[in-house]
Formats: C-alpha cells, structure tokens, sequence
C-alpha cells in the first residue's frame, strides 16, 4: 500500500497527487513513468512521473474517465494499492544546445522533471505552456523557476499569447537556432506542432503516454508505428522521433475503447450516487 502524502486540484478537473514511493523515487528518470492501481478491483493506468521530493514522487491528471475520476476522489492519507515503476525508457538527456519544451494542457505535468535534467546537462532550456484558457494552465510558475525562459499561450488569448503553443515554437526557431525540441500533450496538438520542425530538421520528440493501458507491453494496445514498423509505447518509449510517427494511425487506435471508458465511468457515478458518495465504499 503507497500513501498519499498530498492531493488536490490545480487547475479545471486536474488534480496533482504525491505519493509516497521511495522504490520509484530512488529510481526515477525524465520521461519515465508510473502504473498505479487503486484497489484489487480497479484497472491499471499509466501516469508519468511529474516531480520527485525525498520518497515522494509527484502524478498529474485529468479526471475524464473512471479511474482517474475515483483517484480526484481520494484524499491525503488515503492508500492506493500498488505503484509499479519507473517504467519507459528515460529521456534522452544530453547536451543539445538550446532546448524548447512544449506543453500542451496536462502534457505540461511532465515536463519540470525534464527541463531540470536538460539544465543539469548544460543546456539553455526554453519553455512553452498552452491551454485552451487561462483556467487549464498548470506549473506556470514551477516551469517559469525551472527553465531559462519561459512563454505562455491560450487559444482563447485569455492569458499570454492568443494562439497556439505551435506558434511559439515557429517564432522562436525563427529567433534562434534550437537543437532539439519536446512536445507533450494531446494528439492532435503533437501532431501538428511537429510539423513545426520537420522544414527544419530539429530533433523532435513526442510521448505516447496516452495510448497505453497494461504498460509492460503484454496486452499490445499500445502498438504504434514508428519509421514504418511497430513499436509498443511502454516499452520501447513512451518517448519517440516526432517526425516519425504515423499520428493518425495513433488516434485511431486511441478511439478504440472509447464506448466501454463510457461504460464504466456512468457505473462508477452510479455507484456513488447509490453509496452517498462515499468512494471506500
């Protein structure tokens, strides 16, 4: 059983959780991540490892389905039953020259654990953070302390920039020169925000955290092709050349299980209405 040292909400349905894990956080890496799973009836979800602090390690998430709406339930003190990691191959973490992070939504959580290993390496690091609005922008300020410089977006222009993450990233490849680049968030935004350096030629890499489900490479859900052959995102990533990944051979995969995610997050809202929402119950 891992306790929870500290939980809460940081942004609109994102919720930061820090459990203590000492096994993980002895351990951890950039780009690495965790499976948790709550109790003996609940499924195993994929979660990258945010920040690490002593024995604690820190997940970020969204509560959309089942699962990740029963952990935003969760308080501190309260156990889940097993934390299995640091899983995925670690970052490449070298020394790049410049480096621009980008984040888009909850993609942000795994990033500081990453800008801090680039910056240990000697790098120039550069970030980028972009939401929808202002309400959906999280570690601002933790990205502000641990890169060198660091640019906001929304899509609504409610804070920062008006416009897309991908649109600082052009404007700064136009500024400077950049040795590599990561971009971590939705789909669709991952997609097209690579096609930002391809004319260019940066390294660009990508994490396929959202695709996995068992996370050891056994149930082969995760299958991605990558330079025209199969690779699992568990374990032969979650990290990948940006350039090189068929995106829309992914999100067609990621639609696969969406009626049954459906399913069980009506039965488990059910199930707390029937229980008083009490969610030990």
């Amino acid at each position: 059983m891992y306790k929870i040292e500290k939980t809460g909400p940081i942004a609109d349905k994102v919720y930061q959780m820090w459990v203590n894990a000492p096994h993980v956080a002895r351990n951890a890496q950039a780009g690495q991540f965790l499976i948790f799973r709550i109790d003996e009836s609940g499924e195993r979800i994929p979660l990258t490892i945010s920040a690490v602090d002593g024995d604690a390690v820190r997940v970020i998430f969204m509560a959309v389905g089942k699962t990740t709406t029963h952990l935003a339930n969760l308080k501190a003190g309260d156990h889940i039953l097993d934390v299995a990691g640091p899983l995925g191959k670690p970052s490449e973490i070298k020394k790049f020259g410049t480096c621009v992070l980008v984040g888009g939504g909850v993609g942000t959580a795994c990033l500081p654990i990453i800008a801090r290993a680039l910056r240990n390496a000697g790098n120039r690091v550069i970030g980028i953070v972009g939401a929808r609005n202002a309400g959906l922008l999280i570690l601002e300020d933790e990205m502000g302390e641990v890169c060198d410089e660091l640019q906001v977006s929304t899509d609504d222009g409610s804070r920062g920039f008006h416009g897309f993450a991908a649109d600082l990233l052009k404007q700064t490849i136009a500024k400077e020169p950049v040795s590599a680049v990561w971009i971590i968030g939705p789909t669709i935004m991952m997609k097209v925000t690579a096609e930002v350096t391809r004319p260019a030629g940066i390294r660009t890499f990508v994490s396929l955290n959202p695709i996995m489900v068992d996370g050891t490479g056994m149930c082969g859900s995760c299958r991605v092709t990558v330079g025209g052959e199969t690779r699992f995102a568990c374990v032969d990533g979650p990290e990948f050349d940006a350039h090189q990944v068929d995106f829309n051979g992914l999100m067609q995969r990621m639609r696969t299980y969406q009626a049954e995610e459906k399913e069980s997050l009506e039965r488990f809202h059910d199930h707390q209405c029937r229980c008083g929402g009490n969610h030990h119950a």
